[in-house]
C-alpha cells in the first residue's frame, strides 16, 4: 500500500454456486454465509487495515470482518470520555495510504478520529464484508481439513432471530483485537456497598449528569489526565485519588489553520513532508522514554520541572507529591497542558493516601478519619493488558490450547505468528506496542508482513492444495529471548514504578524495545527458515526456502530523506527551469 494511493474497489454483483464457494477472490453470500477464506476478528484500526490489504493488494473478497460493537473504530468506539484525545500528531494518526488533510487540531479528539474511521471504512467498502455484533466465542484448529473453525455468538436483534450461535471455516484467522479492549477494575473491600454511581473511562455513560456532583477518579495516568479538565468544569468537587504520579510534559496543542488544511488538501507533497518531519521528532524522542541517562530524558525531566512549578505556582504543597520517583517511560507518559491547572482549582483535591475500603456513600481512604462522599466515582484503571486474545478460546495443532502455549509469557514470532496456530496472525500482539511514535506505523508493517503469509496459503487453495504455516518454536523462542534482553536494559524495566506493560515478574509483555522503523525493517522479510510447512503444497515452501531463502517486503519509508535546506534548493531549481522553459516559448 503505497502513502499516495487511494483505492476505491467497485461493486460486483455475485451469485455463489458449488464451485466457486471457496475461491478468494470473490465475495461471500448467503451461501458460503460459514465458509471463508480469511476470518478477521475486530474492526478497529488492526482489523480495517488487513481488510483493505486483502483486498487492493491481494484481490481477496472472500474474507469476514467479525465485530463485537456496532460500528468500526476499536478503542476509539469504546473510548468516550470526556476529553478522550490521542497523544500522537494528528499529521501522523492516519494510514499511510489513507491520510486525512483536514485534521482539525494538531492532535485529534476521539470523534474526530472515529469520523475518520468511518469515512475510511465507508471509502473501501468495508461494511459489506462485517458482521456486527458478533463475539467470536472459540477458535479451534482442525488437523484433518487444515482449516479454523471460528465459533460466534450473535448479539440481541433481529440478527439474533436467524442464527445465535454458528461456526465459520477458513483458510486463515487475524486476531485483531488490540491490547487495550478488555477494562480493568479494582480489588478493593466493599466495592458492592457504594449506593452511588461508577464508571470505568472506556465504558462512559454520557447519559449520567455530573453537573453538581461529587466525583472521585482512581488513576492519574493519560486518561486521568484527560477526563479531570473536563470533569473539573461541572462537578461540585473531584477528588483525584493517586497511587503513582506521571512525568507530564507540554501538549502544546492548537488548531489547525484554514490555510494548512487546504495546503494538505490539494498539495500532497506539503502533507507528505508534514507527515515525515513529525515521523523524525517521534522517532527522536525514542530515547527519553528507553534511556534514563539520555539527554532526552534529561530533557523530560526539566520540562516537567519547570510545568509543574509554572502552572502551580502558588501551590507548592502539590510539587514533591506529583513528582515521580521513577525514570521517564518506566510508563507512558502524560503530555497535557490543563492537566496541572486542573489540580490547582478551589474545587479540586489530589489524595495520595490509600483506598482502604468503599463505603455505601463513598471511600474510606488511609489516614482519615471519615469516608469522603461521593456521587459518582471515575475508575481509570486501564485495562487487562497481559491476557491476549481473552475470553477467546484458541486451540491449536494437536489439540493444544493456547493458554498452554503462553503458560509462561504471550509471545509471539516477531509479535505476529505463534508456534502451533498455524496460518494464524496478530495484529498489535505481545512485544508489538510503542511508547513514542503512533502505533498505526506497526500495523501498517504488521499487516504487510501477514498479507504475504496469507497469500501463500490462498494460493495453494486457489490450486485445490493444502498449505499451513506456522513459526518454529526455536526461533520464536530465540525471538522472545532477544526480546526481553534488549527491553531489561530500558526505562520500561525500572523497578521503581508499576506499568500496565510490564508485569510482576518483570516480564515486559507488551512493548517494543526499538523504534518504530527498527520493528518496520525487522518484518521488511519473511525468512522462510524460521516457519514449519505443512500440507501438500509445502514443498513449493521448501523449494522457496531452498533457492531464495526469504521474501523481500520493504517498508513504507516515511521519514525525512532531505533536509529543508536540500529541499528548498530542488524546488527553486524546478521553478527556475519551469520560467526559463516559459521563457523560451515566449
Amino acid at each position: 500500500m503505497s502513502p499516495k494511493s487511494h483505492y476505491l474497489p467497485s461493486y460486483q454483483p455475485f451469485v455463489a454456486n458449488a464451485s466457486t464457494l471457496q475461491d478468494p477472490e470473490l465475495p461471500m453470500s448467503n451461501e458460503n454465509l460459514t465458509k471463508a477464506a480469511v476470518v478477521i476478528i475486530g474492526g478497529g484500526i488492526s482489523g480495517m487495515c488487513i481488510a483493505i490489504d486483502l483486498l487492493v493488494n491481494r484481490k481477496v473478497k472472500n474474507f469476514v470482518i467479525l465485530e463485537q460493537s456496532g460500528g468500526f473504530g476499536g478503542t476509539w468506539r469504546d473510548n468516550k470520555f470526556p476529553g478522550c484525545c490521542c497523544d500522537v500528531f494528528s499529521v501522523l494518526y492516519s494510514y499511510s495510504f489513507a491520510q486525512n488533510p483536514q485534521w482539525s487540531r494538531r492532535y485529534p479528539g476521539q470523534e474526530e478520529i472515529l469520523n475518520y474511521l468511518t469515512d475510511v471504512a465507508q471509502k473501501y467498502g468495508l461494511y459489506k464484508y462485517t458482521r456486527f455484533h458478533t463475539t467470536v466465542d472459540a477458535a479451534s484448529w482442525n488437523d484433518k481439513n487444515m482449516k479454523w473453525e471460528t465459533t460466534v455468538t450473535v448479539g440481541g436483534g433481529k440478527e439474533a432471530e436467524f442464527s445465535s450461535s454458528y461456526k465459520i471455516t477458513s483458510d486463515f484467522v487475524v486476531a485483531a483485537t488490540g491490547q487495550l479492549n478488555k477494562p480493568k477494575g479494582i480489588k478493593v473491600q466493599g466495592y458492592g456497598d457504594f449506593q452511588g454511581k461508577i464508571m470505568h473511562s472506556a465504558r462512559w455513560d454520557w447519559s449520567y449528569d455530573m453537573k453538581g456532583k461529587r466525583i472521585a477518579i482512581i488513576g492519574t495516568g493519560a486518561t486521568t489526565a484527560q477526563i479531570a479538565p473536563e470533569v473539573a468544569k461541572v462537578a461540585s468537587h473531584l477528588t483525584i485519588c493517586q497511587r503513582t504520579p506521571a512525568w507530564v510534559i507540554p501538549r502544546h496543542d492548537s488548531n489547525t489553520d484554514q490555510w494548512t488544511r487546504l495546503l494538505y488538501t490539494y498539495f500532497p507533497p506539503a502533507r507528505w513532508r508534514g507527515r515525515a518531519e513529525a515521523m523524525d521528532f517521534r522517532e527522536s524522542f525514542h530515547s527519553a522514554v528507553t534511556k534514563a541517562d539520555s539527554n532526552y530524558a534529561e530533557l523530560m525531566r526539566t520540562m516537567n520541572y519547570n510545568l509543574l512549578r509554572e502552572q502551580l505556582s502558588d501551590r507548592p504543597d502539590l510539587w514533591e507529591k506529583l513528582t515521580p520517583s521513577y525514570s521517564p517511560g518506566c510508563k507512558r507518559s502524560v503530555i497535557s497542558d490543563d492537566y496541572y491547572p486542573t489540580l490547582g482549582r478551589k474545587n479540586v483535591s489530589l489524595v495520595t493516601h490509600k483506598i482502604e475500603r468503599f463505603t455505601t456513600e463513598g471511600i474510606k481512604f488511609a489516614g482519615h478519619d471519615s469516608a469522603d462522599k461521593f456521587d459518582l466515582i471515575v475508575l481509570a484503571t486501564g485495562f487487562d493488558t497481559f491476557s491476549f486474545l481473552s475470553p477467546i478460546k484458541i486451540t491449536g495443532r494437536n489439540g493444544r490450547p493456547l493458554k498452554d502455549i503462553w503458560s509462561n509469557a504471550p509471545h509471539a514470532y516477531k509479535g505476529i505468528t505463534v508456534p502451533d496456530l498455524p496460518n494464524f496472525g496478530i495484529l498489535y500482539g505481545p512485544n508489538t506496542n510503542l511508547s513514542h511514535n503512533s502505533l498505526i506505523l506497526v500495523i501498517e508493517a504488521q499487516t504487510r508482513y501477514l498479507s504475504v503469509l496469507i497469500h501463500r496459503v490462498l494460493q495453494a487453495t486457489r490450486g485445490g492444495q493444502s498449505l499451513a504455516l506456522c513459526p518454529s518454536r526455536e526461533r520464536t523462542l530465540a525471538y522472545f529471548r532477544d526480546v526481553q534482553s534488549a527491553l531489561q536494559k530500558t526505562s520500561f524495566a525500572d523497578p521503581n514504578c508499576t506499568s500496565w506493560w510490564r508485569r510482576g515478574d518483570g516480564t515486559i509483555v507488551n512493548n517494543w524495545a526499538g523504534t518504530a522503523v527498527e520493528y518496520q525493517k525487522a518484518l521488511a522479510s519473511v525468512e522462510w527458515a524460521d516457519h514449519h510447512a505443512f500440507g501438500s503444497a509445502s514443498h513449493e515452501v521448501d523449494m522457496i526456502n531452498r533457492h531464495a531463502g526469504m521474501t523481500k517486503i520493504g517498508r513504507v519509508m516515511e521519514e525525512t530523506r532531505f533536509s529543508r535546506t536540500a529541499l528548498g534548493i530542488f524546488v527553486l531549481g524546478v521553478v527556475g527551469l519551469l520560467f526559463q522553459t516559459v521563457v523560451l516559448y515566449l
